[in-house]
């Protein structure tokens, strides 16, 4: 009877810590993927306070908000992801310089407008941006910023949902489309731009930090664990 040569031990081992590294690669080769999808890009109107010296991007929509006598507001048309990718306006907050030629009139308060267009770059196709420029809109105590804006650069365009669409004309059409990436689930609201407060950058995908995620790190636990779980088996067999 002819005997049998047993198999080493490391050849023994060689498939399952093989099938081990190629399902490691492959979940690796998913997950980064996904994590590598270009993020979408949006064109709309972005809306911004004045600090004196600084943007920053408003907590509220311009129909929300009331500003006090001497704020500084400002709209900026850009592509951009979110509030933290947006592009700020082009001109300095600067209440003084903006309604130098504005008395203050009783009854009234005056609120500093600077409306940027954008960029030949961020326009719809088929259309040229007009220049930033500057207002000071003298309304009514309780006016709110849409309002304000409403009083020195009409037309304005809203859509069906509230979301502001076109300053003095500007874009002729469209309003918050997606012009770049793959997601499509975070376009710009009017909590954004026209009629609420400004999105959390905190909501529910762990903000944006970069870092993995729950899902992932289970997903890579589970492959470990199943090629522990091979390893184990092929030594009880020796």
């Amino acid at each position: 009877m002819r005997r049998r040569t047993p198999v080493p031990a490391p050849a023994r081992l060689r498939a399952p810590v093989v099938a081990l590294l190629a399902a490691l690669v492959a979940a690796s080769a998913v997950f980064l993927g996904a994590g590598s999808a270009e993020a979408a890009g949006y064109r709309y109107w972005s809306f911004w306070d004045g600090n004196g010296k600084n943007w920053e991007y408003a907590t509220q929509g311009p129909s929300l908000l009331r500003p006090d006598d001497g704020a500084v507001q400002g709209f900026r048309f850009a592509v951009s992801e979110d509030a933290g990718d947006a592009a700020q306006p082009r001109r300095a907050p600067d209440f003084g310089a903006i309604c130098a030629d504005t008395p203050a009139k009783d009854g009234r308060k005056r609120v500093a407008l600077v409306i940027d267009p954008g960029t030949a770059a961020d326009a719809p196709d088929g259309e040229k941006p007009p220049a930033p420029r500057t207002a000071c809109a003298q309304v009514a105590p309780d006016a709110s910023s849409a309002e304000a804006l409403a009083a020195v650069a009409k037309p304005l365009r809203y859509d069906s949902s509230a979301m502001l669409c076109a300053i003095s004309g500007y874009p002729k059409s469209g309003c918050g489309e997606q012009v770049s990436g793959e997601d499509d689930s975070a376009r710009p609201t009017p909590s954004t731009t026209a009629s609420g407060r400004a999105a959390d950058e905190a909501d529910g995908d762990g903000g944006g930090g970069g870092g993995p995620s729950v899902g992932l790190l289970v997903g890579i636990g589970a492959v470990l664990l199943l090629g522990v779980g091979a390893v184990v088996q092929a030594r009880r067999r020796r």
